[in-house]
């Protein structure tokens, strides 16, 4: 019943960790040199600043029921 409830929460996790991963901004890749914005260096503001906190959470929790999963 245990190893069920984490195989759930971790497939559950890893949805949510990949579509977050997704969401995020790529940064400007080439369009820098095609006259595209040329800022190296950002900092992340409000939704975007919040998304990446999400991500890093995301990923904590999933390594934690992997781990906690692969124990059992």
């Amino acid at each position: 019943m245990l190893e069920t409830g984490l195989r759930i929460a971790q497939t559950v996790i890893a949805v949510l960790l990949v579509g977050s991963i997704l969401l995020q901004a790529r940064g400007t890749g080439l369009g820098a040199s095609f006259g595209g914005e040329g800022n190296v260096y950002r900092t992340k503001r409000g939704v975007e600043q919040r998304l990446f906190q999400a991500t890093i959470v995301l990923a904590i929790l999933f390594f934690g029921i992997s781990l906690t999963n692969a124990i059992l």
